[in-house]
């Protein structure tokens, strides 16, 4: 993975693991690697991944069994919440970039409806 200087990189590795579940890449319930396999994968400190596990299950996403592992949430509603909240700082974060250049709504509505149109078409 390649990280980059936008945001620390336990929220990138969460990020990324979110986008894994909300994807279907990773299955509710699924047993995830543990931190120690993440952190030599990823190529990070094992103490990052275990600050990314304890924020997963913080916010539900994950659970751990004692003796047994951390597992993926297995709640479908969790899961679209987690899409709704991506979807939704990434909305944010458009608007905000384009305000930031000069754009207003009816501008933004225009560019996306005409980049939509492109998309049609292939």
């Amino acid at each position: 993975m390649n990280f980059d200087n936008t945001a620390p990189i336990y929220i990138q590795i969460m990020n990324l693991i979110k986008k894994d579940i909300i994807l279907g890449k990773m299955n509710l319930g699924e047993k995830l690697l543990s931190s120690r396999e993440y952190a030599q994968n990823l190529k990070v400190n094992p103490n990052t991944m275990v600050r990314v596990f304890n924020e997963l299950e913080r916010e539900g996403v994950t659970f751990t069994k004692r003796g047994v592992g951390t597992f993926i949430t297995e709640s479908e509603e969790k899961v679209e919440i987690m899409k709704k909240e991506m979807a939704e700082d990434i909305v944010r974060n458009f608007i905000e970039g384009m305000m930031e250049l000069g754009f207003n709504f009816n501008d933004m509505i225009a560019l996306i409806k005409s980049r939509l149109d492109k998309e049609a078409v292939q």
